[in-house]
């Protein structure tokens, strides 16, 4: 009996000491398992922290595009050659290089919906007394959207009126040197001072109204009552006589921009003493049609001027016309013709009225960058023949 007792006894004591074996066993594969894991956390925080920082990083970077793309900068410029003769007298005959316009655009997105614009322009190289250039401020105003359909801007910007006022840039258009008609007719490029509201009534309708600073043209002289040397420019420009334009725009069509203006001012001379108030009326209208890889643009422009003295001039009446078809053969390559017929002494009884083609090609070498050539003849009053090579870019 004493036997079984002790045999049992040891049976007992063997299975509890192979128990406790087996749970201290138990105990450490647990202990390596949380090691494991918390060697896994501890991996995972310190991804976790490298994420974060590479999250914070971006944001910092997103912010600071962000800040760099509220500010914009462009440009454009164009370097021209121009070998051109005069029939009547050789003198006047042109033949030069020129780096015509440089321009550099700096523009500013204050929010959604008011911005910034400006365009300051160095023409013919070098500016200053004694020099053929000129540095001119032609853009610099505050626009502001008042909800999808009002929208309006105060400042110096360029008038609503023509199809080279406002686009300009080189790649834009066919030609080395830009037409004559809105040169010395419109006259392009025009900028003044002041307000305009613009309303996109429908989509592809929309309406501009501006009231800004004027003309003011000279009574005396070679240049009396020309509309062109009537710009001031808003540099201290004269204010006793304000204009007021208008514009209605038709886009709705794919392919069609149909637009018309109308200004008034009710005297060109800034009511100079000793001559007749000169109140005129500018209407432009022009229309653009595009199919494939046709193009036809025409315009047409004309001035009324009231006064005796603009009468004397046959400046009382100034016009002009031109229509150019043009052909995009590819990306790269197309060929244009334009026939030009202007006046600034329409009103004369005399024949003062001066014609000139051009027909070319446009050589685009990236889609901002454009290489021209067109041979160029002027007829009418005036005699002249040759061709213009020309290389421009915008940004």
């Amino acid at each position: 009996m004493m036997m079984k007792k002790t045999l049992l006894a040891t049976a007992l004591v063997g299975l509890f000491a192979s128990q406790t074996a087996f749970a201290s066993d138990e105990t450490q594969e647990l202990r390596k398992v949380i090691e494991q894991q918390q060697k896994v956390l501890k991996d995972l925080e310190k991804r976790l922290q490298v994420t974060e920082q590479r999250v914070e990083q971006t944001a910092d970077v997103v912010d600071s595009s962000s800040t760099k793309s509220a500010t914009t900068i462009g440009g454009y410029g164009e370097l021209h050659y121009n070998n051109i003769s005069d029939n009547q007298d050789s003198s006047k005959d042109k033949k030069e290089f020129d780096f015509h316009r440089f321009v550099l655009f700096v523009g500013h997105e204050f929010n959604d919906s008011t911005r910034f614009f400006s365009e300051l322009e160095v023409e013919h190289s070098i500016s200053g007394e004694g020099q053929n250039g000129e540095v001119e401020l032609e853009q610099a105003y505050i626009e502001h959207d008042f909800n999808h359909m009002f929208s309006g801007k105060a400042g110096l910007f360029l008038m609503p009126v023509g199809i080279i006022n406002e686009t300009h840039e080189p790649p834009a258009f066919y030609g080395v040197e830009r037409n004559p008609v809105e040169k010395n007719i419109i006259p392009a490029t025009w900028w003044e001072g002041g307000i305009a509201l613009n309303v996109k009534a429908t989509p592809g309708l929309a309406f501009d109204g501006a009231i800004t600073s004027g003309l003011a043209v000279d009574t005396t002289g070679s240049k009396a009552y020309n509309i062109r040397t009537g710009r001031q420019k808003v540099s201290k420009a004269q204010a006793d006589n304000l204009a007021y334009t208008a514009r209605v725009k038709y886009t709705a069509i794919p392919g069609l921009e149909l637009a018309a203006t109308a200004q008034y001012q009710s005297d060109l001379t800034q009511s100079a003493t000793g001559v007749d108030t000169a109140s005129a009326v500018l209407l432009s209208t022009h229309v653009i049609y595009s199919i494939k890889g046709f193009t036809v643009k025409a315009l047409y422009a004309q001035w009324d001027i009231d006064g005796i003295e603009a009468e004397n001039l046959g400046r009382d009446e100034q016009n002009g016309w031109y229509i150019e078809p043009s052909y995009r053969i590819n990306d790269s390559l197309g060929l244009f013709a334009r026939y030009n017929e202007y006046d600034n002494e329409a009103g004369s009884h005399a024949d003062t009225e001066v014609t000139q083609t051009n027909v070319g090609i446009n050589y685009w070498l990236h889609e901002n960058v454009v290489f021209k050539a067109d041979y160029e003849t002027q007829g009418g009053t005036k005699d002249t023949d040759g061709f213009n090579l020309g290389v421009g870019y915008q940004f």
